[in-house]
């Protein structure tokens, strides 16, 4: 059964209408009949399956039938990311972060970025389609874009990963038994040795997520997944 997100969802009325750009794809598209019964989703944790009773190129209707909610994930996590020069490469990480499941992600503009503008629109359209495809519920939060100074600012502690020498403890054995994880993932260039001191004043521990020298979106992909395995 397709998957469908629709933000606001009135689980008190008896007949869900779906937008304009949503009943063209599912009448054009997936050519979808009266009768046909379609899966949605809030992103807070909303499932709801109903049955279409009348559809148009420009309204669908359809009939509630049935609800549930889904909690979100036990383990939190939030990652702090500097977005990558090549733009593609930080769409992949959102594509598949969603997939295997994060709850929430702030880019950081950092001293050594090279990208220091996103179109939020266009990354929270990957992530909803990712939502969409891995079936999830839970939605992962896009925060606008702050400069690292001003996300640690808020803070008290966490995890930073960097290529600079010192003592480091690997990411799986750091992880503990927290359930409020914030990790800070750096640009091409790093985190500079600023930061690093500015988050290890902030109570952020250095971490390691291999002997190898990992691009910003693998090392991103890599701490999720740690994490996510964490909380099965």
């Amino acid at each position: 059964m397709d998957l469908f997100y629709l933000p606001f969802i009135d689980t008190t009325a008896s007949t869900i209408i779906f937008p304009k750009e949503e009943s063209r794809h599912i009448a054009k598209v997936l050519r979808k009949q009266a009768g046909d019964q379609l899966q949605l989703t809030d992103g807070k944790g909303l499932e709801v399956i109903v049955e279409i009773e009348q559809i148009g190129l420009n309204q669908l209707s359809a009939k509630l039938l049935n609800k549930k909610r889904h909690l979100p994930s036990r383990v939190h996590l939030h990652l702090g990311i500097a977005p990558t020069k090549n733009i593609s490469r930080m769409e992949w990480f959102l594509e598949k972060a969603t997939e295997i499941g994060i709850q929430e992600i702030t880019p950081l503009v950092c001293d050594h970025s090279e990208r220091k503008v996103i179109k939020p629109e266009r990354l929270e359209k990957i992530i909803i389609a990712a939502l969409k495809q891995s079936k999830q519920y839970n939605k992962p939060l896009l925060n606008p874009m702050l400069s690292f100074k001003e996300f640690i600012a808020h803070k008290n502690e966490g995890f930073i990963a960097h290529c600079h020498k010192g003592e480091k403890i690997p990411l799986f054995q750091a992880l503990e038994s927290k359930n409020k994880i914030t990790i800070l993932i750096g640009p091409e260039g790093d985190f500079s040795r600023a930061e690093i001191a500015a988050a290890s004043a902030k109570n952020f521990q250095a971490v390691s997520l291999g002997n190898q020298r990992l691009r910003t979106e693998t090392a991103a992909i890599i701490a999720t997944h740690t994490v996510a395995l964490k909380a099965q």
